[in-house]
């Protein structure tokens, strides 16, 4: 799409570096290795708006099976903000995703443009941040989730999530510098969760568990390692009181804050078993 000297089109895997750094700079501290899951899960969805070659704004629409989408990294250079490339670059993102019911993470100051291109707000996510706890053994039943059938991990993950994220899910959990761990309980899993290296401290995230006490168990593991001056981050849906009392019983304090909104209805997740969000830019 060319408007008036700016083109839009599908961005390269080094591209989304690029969204990358620029979220980085909002301060939305992405993990050091988020680029290379977020590609793998839909190549093609990655957008960049482009001025005489230079790179302006930036957008996931990101395509899971034939239903759902996800928008995020929508970002234009603030140089260039007031000139309509932010707007050709949403309208080329959603175009994209047309018949699907579409999921974003609204920051607080957006939101209302989201209500004007039909989005409706589903709940809050919450983040949340803290300190690491440090060096600690590892509860009764947690385990590495390299040690699982992926099978078994995909299995656990699917009612949490719209639709099926194979791919994403898989690069997720294996990523470099990341912590991927596992709740078994008589052979099965009740829980797992992912702590991954970020810009600055570690985000932990998915954080999907059977039980409180189960997240609780999840959670401790999790925030074991990193070392007691490292930052912890932990994103919370706020339907879930349990997870935000996990939060602040830890003495996590809330910095942040997010809308959950869809173009559609919204999807039927068992939100008292999610206890941290996997990414507010894919969902």
């Amino acid at each position: 799409m060319k408007t008036e000297g700016s083109t839009v089109r599908p961005a390269t895997r080094d591209e989304i570096d690029i969204a990358i750094e620029w979220a980085a700079r909002e301060g939305w501290n992405p993990g050091l290795h988020d680029a290379g899951c977020f590609h793998a899960t839909d190549p093609g969805g990655f957008l960049i708006g482009l001025v005489g070659g230079e790179p302006v704004a930036t957008i996931s629409a990101v395509r899971y099976g034939s239903d759902f989408g996800f928008i995020g990294f929508y970002i234009v250079k603030p140089e260039f903000r007031g000139r309509g490339h932010g707007f050709r670059i949403w309208s080329e993102a959603m175009s994209s995703l047309a018949g699907r019911n579409v999921g974003l993470d609204g920051v607080v100051d957006q939101q209302d443009n989201y209500r004007k291109s039909g989005f409706t707000l589903a709940y809050r996510n919450i983040r949340y941040e803290g300190r690491a706890m440090g060096i600690a053994p590892r509860p009764p039943g947690i385990v590495d989730l390299s040690t699982l059938p992926f099978s078994q991990v995909e299995a656990y993950d699917l009612p949490f999530f719209p639709a099926g994220r194979s791919a994403f899910l898989e690069c997720w959990i294996r990523q470099p510098g990341s912590v991927a761990l596992g709740l078994l309980r008589d052979g099965r899993l009740a829980g797992y969760g992912v702590r991954r290296k970020c810009r600055a401290g570690h985000k932990i995230g998915p954080l999907f568990a059977d039980s409180p006490d189960d997240a609780e168990r999840l959670f401790l593991a999790l925030a074991a390692g990193p070392g007691e001056e490292e930052t912890l981050v932990l994103d919370t849906p706020e339907p879930n009181a349990q997870a935000i009392h996990l939060a602040e019983r830890h003495g996590m304090n809330v910095v942040f804050e997010t809308a959950r909104m869809y173009t559609g209805p919204a999807p039927d997740l068992p939100l008292d078993r999610l206890f941290g969000v996997t990414s507010f830019e894919l969902g």
